[in-house]
């Protein structure tokens, strides 16, 4: 992509992705907020930051409960000042963004109304980057076929649905088949999407979506063990991009137990490391997610090393909703002052 066409469209909006990519926490910020001793002592030193007022007006005594909504808030209120001004080919790559966010809160809610949960309730958790119209008419649907014919058939997540169609009940292995169903049908509509593109952004989102797939692909592997879930069904969540495919795949299928998912990580280098004493997990070692996080974080970072491409707006959203994890953390920690784990935070940027 010629970087003056890039900068006609996009140049103001790369800018500021980068401007609120340069106000994320430090590790000194981590280390001062690990020092807290209260809720209000860590809204005090938020304030410091780059979030500002941002609990300012929030009463005492402050919940865990608020300070994540308002830091999806300030994500959310960030992501749609960009969006609201972008045109495609951004504008479309934004929309792709929000899709994930949708697919989620879709699961969400049919999950809860298979528990005779009030869709009323559910709203508010759903994940305000995948709101749209039709979710609220998501408890008229009892098989999948009227939830695509009823509810999804006008919205973009249309076209990965229709492989769920067949499935007629929903019960909760399906509704686990069907939200990895519909994750593998966007990934590789994603990827094809950025590798279209071509440039920087085919090389910073592709690698990005690369491990995406892969870190799914292990995840359904190892939590189809004692399940229902046959090899050949399992072959078919996988998303088909990445460095497993198509060998790795094949080998993750046929894996039996965790120690045989091991042996295939140990083929591919950056995942060796990840599995290498992550099964038996003790005090301060870290989780096999956790070495995930890192990694996606590592990514996300080295994706702002490149100039004019749209992969910058995508981590920036990633490292944002990170470091959100990393506060809400430190902050359930404190508010149930169980300090021994408070440092386990995926540190973003020295």
């Amino acid at each position: 992509m010629a970087e003056a066409t890039f900068n006609m469209d996009n140049g103001y909006f790369e800018g500021l992705v980068r401007g609120f990519r340069g106000g994320l926490l430090l590790r000194a910020d981590y280390a001062n907020l690990s020092q807290c001793e209260t809720l209000e002592d860590l809204k005090l030193h938020l304030a410091t930051t780059q979030y500002g007022n941002l609990l300012s007006n929030e009463p005492s005594p402050l919940a865990v409960s608020t300070i994540d909504s308002k830091l999806k808030e300030r994500l959310v209120s960030e992501f749609k000042h960009i969006r609201n001004q972008a045109v495609n080919p951004l504008a479309k790559f934004l929309d792709y963004i929000c899709y994930g966010y949708m697919i989620d809160n879709i699961i969400l809610l049919i999950t809860g109304i298979l528990h005779d949960r009030d869709i009323s309730e559910l709203i508010p958790k759903c994940h305000p980057l995948g709101v749209f119209p039709e979710l609220r008419a998501l408890s008229i649907a009892s098989t999948t076929e009227e939830l695509y014919n009823s509810v999804l058939v006008d919205t973009p997540l249309a076209p990965y649905f229709l492989e769920c169609v067949t499935r007629q009940d929903l019960d909760e292995l399906n509704i686990e088949i069907i939200r990895n169903t519909l994750y593998r049908a966007y990934i590789e509509d994603f990827y094809k999407f950025c590798d279209s593109i071509g440039g920087a952004t085919k090389d910073v989102m592709c690698k990005i979506l690369a491990f995406e797939a892969d870190r799914r692909a292990f995840n359904i592997t190892i939590n189809s063990f004692g399940t229902e879930l046959t090899k050949e069904d399992r072959l078919k969540l996988y998303p088909r991009v990445g460095q497993l495919y198509p060998a790795g795949l094949k080998m993750l299928a046929d894996c039996s137990d965790y120690d045989e998912v091991v042996r295939v990580a140990h083929n591919y280098g950056e995942y060796r490391i990840m599995f290498d004493s992550s099964g038996a997990v003790g005090p301060g070692e870290k989780t096999l997610e956790d070495k995930f996080f890192e990694y996606e974080a590592k990514l996300n970072v080295h994706a702002f090393m490149q100039q004019f491409h749209y992969g910058v707006f995508y981590s920036f959203v990633k490292l944002k909703e990170q470091e959100g994890r990393n506060i809400v953390w430190i902050s359930e920690c404190i508010a149930q002052k169980n300090r021994s784990k408070i440092d386990n935070y995926v540190n973003l940027l020295d």
